[in-house]
């Protein structure tokens, strides 16, 4: 069944851009709905509990003791999973997952057609269209992320707080799922192979319900309220799906990466990139 409702409706409700304008699409929703301009995307990984596969060793054991396949997604700025990646193993980081993904052979080897670096909205200077990420991968110029907790300078806590509305996305995605089919919050009994389908089957469904039925998911998750402040989605009342932090990668790009963080954390706190309730989210309040 799994295999029969996949393969009906992949093509039809998964798809990734193969071309510029449906990547500048994915974008004009990030800066519309979340503030973030060239955004094309929020990426994560999750764990799915499962029982240990016979004669497995290690190879589905995480470091916080359960046995589990990673799902790994790119969510868009309307909690649609663009592209997916299921049956990671256990033991392996996201950016080993990631690093080994097609989605990665695509973005380097220029498959992907995203758009050329453009200027953020009122501003001159290029910047590269990118995924928004976490800890769990490396910093570079095709991923933004937040700078680490030690960075307390006010511009860096604002620069933090916008790219973090932005990567609600996947984070409430991944939330509405296990709302949904409530079996990914227990530890799963199939085999693997088996576990693969069923979330397979599971991303195609969730992605139908919000093309057609999108009223009936917005209860479940994050919302803002008059005072853009978050008002915590329904899903947040259950147990999440299995988090684990997993170690970054190595990094060729870092150097320029680290710049382009920069210009992005500039251009939030400019009169042109800012927004009026970003002041009030942040650590103090508005500067005396």
């Amino acid at each position: 069944m799994c295999d029969a409702l996949t393969a009906a409706y992949k093509a039809q409700v998964l798809t990734c851009p193969t071309d510029e304008a449906g990547w500048l699409q994915i974008a004009a929703e990030f800066e519309r709905k979340w503030q973030v301009p060239h955004a094309i995307g929020a990426l994560d990984g999750k764990h799915v509990a499962i029982r240990k596969p016979a004669d497995s060793g290690s190879l589905y054991h995480n470091y916080k003791g359960f046995f589990s396949i990673v799902l790994m997604g790119l969510v868009d700025a309307d909690y649609k999973f663009i592209w997916a990646d299921v049956g990671g193993l256990g033991h392996q980081s996201d950016a080993q997952i990631y690093n080994d993904s097609e989605l990665k052979d695509c973005l380097d080897n220029g498959h992907l057609h995203l758009p050329a670096p453009a200027p953020l909205p009122h501003d001159d200077q290029d910047m590269p269209y990118f995924f928004l990420g976490d800890d769990a991968f490396a910093l570079r110029t095709s991923f933004t992320k937040p700078y680490p907790d030690r960075a307390h300078s006010r511009s860096h806590r604002l620069y933090n707080y916008r790219i973090s509305r932005g990567r609600r996305v996947v984070e409430n995605a991944f939330g509405i799922l296990a709302s949904r089919w409530r079996c990914l919050l227990t530890t799963l009994q199939q085999s693997p192979v088996v576990v693969i389908k069923m979330v397979n089957a599971m991303l195609c469904l969730h992605n139908f319900f919000r093309m057609n039925f999108p009223a009936e998911g917005n209860r479940l998750i994050d919302r803002d309220n008059d005072n853009h402040q978050i008002v915590p989605g329904a899903w947040r009342l259950n147990a999440n799906m299995h988090e684990v932090y997993r170690a970054v990668g190595g990094n060729y790009d870092k150097t320029t990466a680290k710049r382009q963080r920069e210009t992005l954390r500039l251009y939030f706190t400019s009169t042109v990139g800012t927004v009026p309730w970003q002041d009030n989210m942040v650590a103090g309040g508005p500067p005396q």
